[in-house]
C-alpha cells in the first residue's frame, strides 16, 4: 500500500469517527482530497486508492492536471471542485472544466460562471465563500452581505447553489473552532429557513476536522494529511 493511500485510510477513519461522535452517518460526509502543488502521479496514487473527488486552488495547475488524468481514463469518473480565489478574466475555463466552485465570493462572479458553463455540462455547483472570521486577508462574502448575494445566486440558470463554504481563522482552541463553524451553520440554516434549497458546508481541514464536522460539515477538504507536507518553492 502505498503512502497517499495509507494516508487516504487513516483521514477515512478520522472522517467515520468524528461522525460517530457526533452521532452522523460517515456516509453524510464527502472527503475532499486538495491536491494543489502535486502532480498528477499524486492523484492517480489517490485515485487507485479510490478517492475521486480532488480540490484545487491554482487554475493552470489544474488545468493541467485534468487533462492529463482524462487518459488513460480512471476507473471512475473524477469530480473536480474549484476551492481557491477567483478571478473575474480566469471565470471561463472553471466554467468549462470544474464540476464544483466553492469560492464564490460575489454575484459578478457567479454570473460570469453561469454565462460561460456549456449547457450540455448541466449546473455547475457552487457554493458562497463566507468570511466568517472576519480576516482582512481572506476572501469571502460578510454575514451581512450574504442573503442578498445568496438570493441572486440562486436565481441564475446554468449553476446550482449548493451552500456555503468557510475558512476560519486557525486555531488550537476547539472551543473556538467550534464557534467559528456553529456561526456558519446558522448562516446556512438562516438561508434555508427562507427557502434556498441548500445541502452543503464545505468546512474542516486537517486541523479542525473534529469540530467542522461536529457542527455539520457534509464536505471536509483534507490536503496534506493526504499527500504529505507541500513544498511552494
Amino acid at each position: 500500500m502505498s503512502s497517499i493511500a495509507k494516508n487516504l485510510q487513516h483521514v477515512q477513519h478520522q472522517i467515520a469517527a468524528s461522525a460517530e461522535r457526533a452521532r452522523r452517518a460517515p456516509s453524510s460526509i464527502q472527503l475532499l482530497a486538495v491536491s494543489k502543488t502535486f502532480g498528477e502521479d499524486a492523484v492517480r496514487e489517490a485515485v487507485q486508492a479510490g478517492q475521486f473527488a480532488f480540490g484545487e486552488n491554482y487554475l493552470q495547475e489544474a488545468l493541467e492536471k485534468i487533462e492529463a488524468l482524462k487518459s488513460p481514463a480512471p476507473a471512475a469518473r473524477l469530480e473536480w471542485h474549484f476551492i481557491g480565489p477567483i478571478q473575474s478574466n480566469k471565470t471561463r475555463p472553471i466554467a468549462e472544466q470544474f464540476d464544483w466552485v466553492h469560492s464564490v465570493d460575489r454575484e459578478k462572479i457567479a454570473r460570469r460562471l453561469s454565462e460561460q458553463r456549456p449547457a450540455e455540462l448541466g449546473p455547475l455547483n457552487v457554493c458562497l465563500q463566507v468570511n466568517i472570521s472576519g480576516e482582512a486577508s481572506k476572501s469571502g462574502l460578510t454575514p451581512q452581505e450574504l442573503p442578498e448575494v445568496a438570493a441572486q445566486v440562486a436565481q441564475l440558470p446554468h449553476i446550482r447553489l449548493r451552500g456555503l463554504m468557510a475558512i476560519p481563522e486557525p486555531t488550537e482552541d476547539a472551543a473556538r473552532q467550534h464557534q467559528a463553524f456553529a456561526a456558519v451553520r446558522a448562516l446556512y440554516e438562516s438561508l434555508r429557513a427562507g427557502g434556498l434549497a441548500l445541502d452543503t458546508l464545505s468546512m474542516g481541514m486537517s486541523a479542525d476536522l473534529e469540530a467542522a464536522v461536529a457542527e455539520g460539515a457534509t464536505i471536509v477538504r483534507i490536503g496534506s494529511a493526504i499527500f504529505g507536507a507541500r513544498n511552494y518553492t
